[in-house]
């Protein structure tokens, strides 16, 4: 194996780059042969990682694609064959330089090298698959000769010649670190037999480690022995550079041995080379990328005909139109981005938590050799310069062209990265849909510690109604769907205990086992056909750079039609009792009516908490102790409420949690940058808790039904919008631009109204949009913002002259906003405020009013007409 790699990368980037890289840095070109390989270290241990995961053909290509999805994959799959021809076509170059050494300048370089290409391409038609033993042999003498001569060579070495070492200086180097880049491109060739290696989770890392090493090196040690030997200006720009050093240090005739060697190893180089580059364009037609004549195999040959000789045509076009300067730098820099894209798949497959990946051998030092690939690289790719700026646009415009031009439209396939990003194709109209309040999925991935717990917390959720446990196979692209179930006696005893949990608690249990290549549209399905009001996951810790942490659905989390519920299981099995900390927002009443039920269920008892800081005034705490008496009220077991004081509010709260069985708390809301570096609240109480832990989350929609619920059961209350609304609090088209101009002519409306800061009531309203976009549909929003300091709740009604992009649900822009602001300890009334806002917007034509309204006196006519109007809409019939 290791001598697979080192024939993959010995070849031209030895006997032709080092003049040319001379002539960027000087002397110090054997050192940028060593930095190189530092550089691609990153990269060989990254694909190392990869194809133990995923031992398929296709190496590089399959990863990325399978990472980023078929639009990055064409591009990474057209820079990947790229990369490998043009090294083989700057080979053929090199072969005849080290060739016209020994019968003169009066053979062409040109034509030669293209009579060349087509011996080779004629070899790999044929399928000559005895070349590969051949390649093996040539590199084995090949690299003993080197050695030879650099340790004859060091007999004369001259230490002057190596000063001024940087004569290009910073930029020259890093130009020459790049230039040589291609050198070490073969190192991940092993990965391409991963499926034939024995015990890859050790064996791959130690070979491509041990040749790149090796290899490392012998760059450095002949690059170093021939600077030593060699001037520095009859060395510059030199194509022939182990010639001269074998003229130099042992005569012609040694000298024509070396270009002997130097012409068959770079001969068989060019022929494997052409065939590796073939693999890219037949592993993308396979993908339904290119056109199904490039996986063509030849019946007489068994090679793919097309792909060869297409990558010959492209390889003739390279030598007749480009100098070995340009060949070299396009093909480094082509690599340079492949690899880039090699570290970046490790880090979005980790990140996302793909249930499929699962490699034998994981990269050491995760994430930062991986970040040290990524950054590394693209400062190789500025130091190479404009050409390959060019280069990089011309190969991501070929690619996105013939993505949309061809692939797009024949296959579905979106990647680990894209399933996790915006998923509007599963967002559709779900009115025909019957939601039941007694129907729970509960969505099993083999993680999670015990799948009774689970379902025990389901079936409490479900209050009697039907559970449905969905056993799910994550299964990735290269994988048929028919193997992963067939036989899986795992399954079967699964679904055998579960059923009969089930039938021992009287619960209503259905079992369904599922292979799917996308886990997030498969829950999202059945939520809906089931119609289910609950979604049971278990809850897993953030990942290492915390982009995925208690959001398995990805983009979907805020657009469920149920409510989710994540299950931290510390293995309690017997619940007596449980602590319960609701937050101010759209789900303290989901987290307290939750907690009734499981206290019913488990016969526990209940505890209602909220944290205050030691250092908090006697107005804050008994907010506290007002709000926690509202919302306590939403449960009718016995309880009981307390106050926990503190100096941070995770540790108060864990080490509260060793009295309690099961911890019951709502999500903060979406993910944003800063929670990589700040994890919120109930992610770290979630990890440190002393006992289970159960997170809730109910999406945008659901909170807008439960008003609507809330708004029948108090109809008859008495209650008028128009009683509700300061006067101050109405106006019309408001002229703002964006969602933060919005937000600040909100809080200075509210600010006159209440009599407080609107740079206070801004930040209020940020913050409350950060736990919870408050777009509901229709064109609706209904931010708020809590402050301790206000004495009542206050609502104003507000539209804009232009619908604004708000993130809404349903992808419809707002125009209508019922903007709220009240004290903590005012829970009850503001849940009443909004119940009467759904109530006037699903039962009277208040929305089409209030989008008429020119001026703030014809938006109190809009409310106070629909004020009278409680019964339900008319029919436009």
């Amino acid at each position: 194996m290791v001598a697979i790699s080192i024939g993959a990368m010995l070849g031209s980037g030895l006997f032709v780059l080092p003049g040319m890289a001379s002539a960027l840095t000087g002397p110090s070109v054997w050192i940028a042969y060593i930095v190189a390989g530092a550089m691609v270290l990153p990269a060989a241990l990254s694909k190392a990682e990869l194809a133990t995961a995923m031992p398929t053909s296709g190496g590089t290509y399959v990863y990325i694609d399978r990472a980023f999805g078929p639009l990055v994959g064409t591009i990474a799959g057209l820079a990947l064959w790229l990369s490998l021809l043009l090294k083989s076509a700057f080979a053929l170059v090199g072969f005849g330089s080290y060739l016209s050494a020994e019968i003169g300048d009066t053979l062409p370089l040109l034509p030669t090298s293209l009579v060349l290409l087509g011996l080779v391409v004629a070899l790999n038609v044929a399928g000559v698959h005895k070349i590969g033993k051949i390649q093996l042999g040539v590199v084995g003498i090949a690299l003993s000769g080197l050695i030879v001569l650099s340790l004859w060579g060091a007999r004369s070495f001259d230490h002057a010649k190596l000063e001024p070492a940087f004569t290009g200086g910073t930029m020259g180097f890093a130009q020459a670190v790049a230039f040589v880049y291609i050198a070490f491109a073969g190192v991940t060739k092993v990965g391409a037999i991963a499926e034939e290696v024995k015990d890859p989770g050790r064996t791959l890392p130690r070979g491509i480690l041990l040749s790149l090493g090796l290899v490392t090196i012998v760059y450095g040690a002949v690059v170093l022995c021939l600077v030593g030997n060699v001037p520095e200006p009859e060395l510059a720009g030199d194509l022939r550079p182990i010639y001269t050093l074998a003229l130099s240090v042992s005569g012609p005739v040694v000298a024509s041995l070396v270009a002997l060697l130097a012409v068959l190893t770079m001969t068989s180089m060019a022929t494997s080379g052409v065939l590796a580059a073939s693999r890219f364009p037949f592993a993308m037609a396979r993908d339904d990328l290119l056109p199904p004549q490039f996986r063509h195999i030849s019946e007489r040959f068994g090679t793919p005909t097309f792909a060869i000789v297409a990558t010959g045509l492209t390889m003739a076009a390279v030598l007749a139109t480009m100098d070995i300067a340009s060949i070299a730098k396009l093909a480094s820099s082509a690599m340079i981005a492949a690899f880039i894209a090699v570290n970046a798949a490790v880090i979005v497959l980790r990140e996302s938590d793909a249930r499929w990946y699962r490699p034998s051998y994981r990269a050491p030092f995760y994430p930062w050799v991986q970040g040290f690939g990524v950054i590394g690289g693209v400062g190789l790719l500025v130091a190479t310069g404009w050409l390959a700026g060019l280069a990089l646009v011309v190969m991501v415009g070929a690619g996105l062209l013939l993505y949309f031009a061809y692939g797009r439209k024949r296959t579905d396939r979106r990647g680990v990265l894209g399933r996790l990003g915006p998923r509007r194709e599963l967002l559709q109209d779900f009115e025909d849909v019957l939601p039941s309040d007694a129907a729970a999925v509960v969505a099993l991935t083999g993680r999670e510690r015990s799948a009774e717990t689970l379902v025990e917390v389901g079936a409490a959720l479900a209050e009697g109604g039907r559970v449905e446990v969905l056993h799910l196979s994550d299964v990735p692209e290269q994988i048929g769907m028919g193997t992963v179930l067939d036989d899986d006696g795992g399954v079967r005893a699964l679904e055998r205990r579960l059923l009969s949990f089930g039938r021992k608690h009287q619960w209503n249990v259905e079992f369904d086992a599922v292979a799917t290549r996308d886990v997030v549209e498969t829950i999202h399905r059945a939520t809906v056909t089931v119609g289910c009001r609950w979604l049971v996951m278990p809850w897993r810790e953030s990942s290492v750079l915390g982009i995925t942490s208690v959001n398995p659905l990805g983009w979907l989390i805020n657009n469920l039609t149920s409510n989710l519920a994540l299950l931290r299981d510390a293995g309690v099995r017997e619940i007596c009792e449980i602590l319960v900390i609701p937050q101010p927002g759209p789900h303290d009443v989901l987290v307290a009516s939750t907690a009734e039920r499981l206290g019913a269920v488990h016969e526990a008892r209940i505890v209602f908490a909220r944290f205050v800081h030691d250092d908090a005034t006697g107005l804050q705490i008994q907010s506290e102790v007002d709000y926690l008496e509202q919302v306590s009220v939403l449960c009718d077991r016995d309880h009981r409420t307390i106050v926990l004081r503190g100096k941070n509010e995770v540790a108060a709260i864990v080490a509260a949690s060793v009295q309690y069985d099961l911890l019951v708390l709502g999500a903060s809301g979406d993910r944003h940058m800063k929670h990589i570096l700040w994890p919120p609240v109930e992610e770290r109480v979630m990890r440190e808790a002393s006992c289970s832990a159960l997170v809730l989350r109910r999406p945008r929609k659901l909170v807008h039904d439960a008003l609507r619920t809330s708004s029948a059961e108090r109809r008859n209350e008495g209650h008028t919008l128009v009683e509700m609304i300061s006067p101050e609090l109405l106006e019309a088209r408001l002229e703002v631009k964006d969602k933060a101009e919005l937000f600040r002519a909100l809080a200075e409306h509210l600010a006159r109204a209440s009599d407080s800061e609107p740079k206070v009531i801004e930040k209020a309203l940020r913050e409350r949009e950060e736990t919870q976009n408050t777009a509901v549909g229709n064109g609706v929003a209904l931010p708020h913002a809590t402050l301790q300091g206000a004495t009542q709740t206050y609502l104003g009604i507000f539209t804009v002259a232009e619908p604004l992009d708000y993130n809404a649900p349903d992808g419809g822009r707002v125009d209508v906003l019922f903007a709220t602001l009240g004290p903590p300890s005012d829970r009850n009334h503001h849940l009443r405020v909004l119940a009467a806002i759904a109530h006037r917007i699903h039962e009277t034509d208040l929305l089409a009013r209030v989008r008429c309204a020119e001026s703030r006196e014809a938006l109190q006519a809009a409310v106070e007409a629909c004020d009278g109007d409680s019964g339900p809409r008319p029919s436009s019939d």
